[in-house]
């Protein structure tokens, strides 16, 4: 598919609602999801959100899915399938952690609340990579692109040759590109900036 010029969606964290668990346990920030309209429905292509996790909690199985979770403040948390299959302490910072959706989960905190970033994506359709970045970098062949930033301002430019076109990046903030778009130059403003980069692509396996 031949590249296109469009300027991305930006996404403010603090303009989002919060959405309560049904268990009270936790709430979920929607950052986005395709296609546009299914919101939390399970018929998602791929969605991105941030929860905070207040108690120990269920996770939902999500049949199909495959999922990455990152933590992002907090001790963490214990997730572990009944059985055994699954058994894994997310208690590293910015270290992402992919698993199937497939399987019921229980969560367990291991030290108060926490705040976690997920991607979900429909197995045999679309594949996420997760990456934290702290220094410059560029990015292109993907079908999607979220930037998050975490730390610190960015600067994301695009454009054949002159960079003609540029768009900050706070932190609590992302950019979003639901399609293919030129190669772009991701920047950092300062010492210390971090942001968390999900390239989404069509699964070719299928």
């Amino acid at each position: 598919m031949k590249p296109v010029r469009a300027a991305p969606e930006r996404i403010v964290v603090a303009a989002i609602a919060p959405q309560p668990w049904k268990n009270g346990a936790g709430l979920t920030r929607e950052l986005a999801v395709e296609p546009s309209d299914r919101g939390a429905h399970r018929d998602f292509d791929w969605r991105i959100s941030i929860a905070d996790v207040d108690r120990d909690a269920p996770f939902s199985a999500f049949p199909g899915v495959d999922r990455c979770i990152t933590l992002l403040r907090g001790a963490g948390m214990r997730l572990a399938s009944a059985d055994g299959t699954l058994d894994h302490r997310l208690d590293r910072v910015l270290v992402p952690f992919s698993f199937p959706g497939d399987m019921p989960l229980t969560a367990t905190l291991r030290g108060g609340a926490c705040s976690d970033f997920n991607v979900m994506t429909r197995r045999s359709a679309w594949r996420a990579e997760v990456v934290v970045q702290r220094h410059a970098f560029e990015t292109s062949g993907v079908d999607a692109l979220l930037l998050f930033g975490l730390e610190g301002g960015w600067q994301i430019e695009a454009g054949a040759t002159d960079h003609d076109a540029s768009w900050p990046l706070a932190p609590q903030q992302a950019l979003l590109w639901r399609a293919p778009s030129e190669r772009l130059w991701i920047t950092p403003c300062g010492p210390g900036a971090t942001l968390l980069a999900v390239r989404l692509c069509h699964d070719q396996r299928r």
